[in-house]
């Protein structure tokens, strides 16, 4: 996996940029091959999620949580030097306002909560 393209998606990622985290990632998936292809497609798929909750497009928003953290399940509890654990615990709180925002629940969004990817030192 291409390193400095893959530290530039989670640096997007991390600063709340989910279309261009989204992109950079997807460039790189289309080129991956083997176990690495899942975990950037669920990792795709969390940005995505979160690009459509803040876009107020909830059935998206739940839709593409539910396939990331399916995929991401696999690689816990850390790959690629990102730690997989707290942020599915994360992914999970956020996938559960979303299905209360469906229930039409008022929910305050706030991108400061978003769980960032941590690289293990």
């Amino acid at each position: 996996m291409h390193d400095e393209q893959f530290k530039r998606g989670v640096e997007e990622f991390n600063r709340c940029y989910f279309f261009e985290c989204h992109d950079t990632l997807e460039e790189l998936w289309m080129e991956t091959i083997g176990r690495d292809r899942l975990f950037l497609q669920g990792l795709i798929q969390v940005s995505v999620g979160f690009y459509h909750l803040f876009n107020k497009n909830y059935k998206g928003a739940s839709s593409q949580f539910m396939k990331g953290l399916e995929k991401l399940e696999a690689y816990r509890p850390a790959h690629r030097g990102i730690e997989i654990d707290h942020f599915l615990e994360d992914v999970r709180r956020w996938h559960a306002l979303v299905e209360r925002c469906l229930q039409g629940h008022e929910a305050e969004l706030d991108e400061s909560g978003v769980p960032k990817l941590q690289f293990i030192e």
